[in-house]
């Protein structure tokens, strides 16, 4: 089946997608006839002049509700119009998850952007707070618009770094000008060290550190406190350890744990607090489905529970 990539490009209302993407279209270096579905999932003030594109190789489709995501109807529209790429505006308050377990084997997102009103952003966070993770934590790029000298960029980067330490960040200013974050943002451990002691307040970072970033970590011993946890698929040298990691609101928290092979007898039982000592090695396992962090036990030993037992980024 041929691969039809797909760029995503999301933000609240107003955000200044349809802007960007209307930009885009325009410039030639990015649309040189590719047969293009542009599929848009919300309407703002700012409308689409396809007329304007480079070239007439735009098709513009429209999803009004949520519920009508299918992939029998983007595969429809994929043949009516025989498109080599798709365009996703996607609505501000619709899920994530909407969206891709929705697209019909074969498309991929092979990128995801998010757009943001300096002038709202702040407030929708605090109000919205798990739609701006649901947005952030999948994009590679945030773009943040109508940028002048007085917003705090501090307050805008912790923001996203309190989500993903992997998207990058862009200040658009009022006058046009663009400016890229490049404020540092140091783990609070030492990757280098012989032992690398997460501290319980530093779980959450640590462990989507881990995960976004494996192979760093190959060959690395650590050491850190977690609750144990047994799963009947495993073998019996084999156990998961982690926390209950909270990302934005209570509802969205999720036990985060780490694959740990022992080979020798122990006494721990499902929901015990251990402190765990043991060398990470990135390999197949089948709790992952695929490769991933696995900790080979040198020590355990039973302890208390911390002081905050759920685990958050701030």
């Amino acid at each position: 089946m041929k691969e039809i990539p797909l760029y995503l490009f999301l933000g609240f209302l107003e955000s200044g997608k349809t802007k960007f993407i209307q930009d885009t279209l325009c410039d030639e270096r990015f649309n040189s006839g590719e047969k293009t579905l542009l599929v848009v999932c919300e309407e703002g003030v700012e409308e689409y002049e396809p007329s304007v594109f480079s070239g007439s190789n735009v098709t513009v489709k429209f999803i009004e509700d949520e519920h009508d995501l299918s992939p029998k109807l983007f595969s429809q529209w994929q043949k009516e119009t025989c498109c080599e790429r798709v365009i996703v505006e996607y609505n501000g308050m619709w899920k994530i998850d909407s969206l891709l377990m929705n697209l019909p084997k074969g498309f991929t997102v092979v990128q995801c952007m998010t757009f943001a009103d300096t002038t709202t952003f702040v407030s929708y966070n605090a109000n919205m707070r798990n739609q701006t993770v649901d947005k952030l934590k999948i994009s590679e790029l945030v773009v943040f618009n109508r940028m002048n000298k007085n917003i705090d960029k501090m307050e805008l980067h912790k923001i996203v770094r309190g989500i993903s330490r992997r998207c990058d960040i862009a200040y658009e200013y009022t006058d046009g000008t663009v400016e890229y974050d490049d404020i540092v943002d140091p783990l609070p451990f030492d990757i280098d060290a012989p032992l690398i002691k997460i501290e319980d307040r530093d779980y959450a970072l640590w462990y989507r550190d881990l995960i976004e970033e494996t192979a760093k970590y190959e060959g690395k011993k650590v050491k850190f406190r977690a609750i144990c946890a047994y799963d009947s698929r495993m073998p019996d040298n084999t156990f998961v350890a982690g926390r209950h990691v909270m990302t934005c609101c209570i509802d969205d928290v999720e036990y985060s744990p780490i694959v740990c092979i022992t080979e020798k007898k122990h006494n721990i039982k499902s929901r015990d607090w251990i402190m765990v000592t043991g060398t990470i090695k990135v390999e197949y396992c089948k709790f992952y489905k695929g490769k991933g962090p696995v900790i080979h036990i040198e020590e355990t030993a039973i302890t208390s529970a911390p002081e905050q037992e759920l685990a958050t980024f701030y």
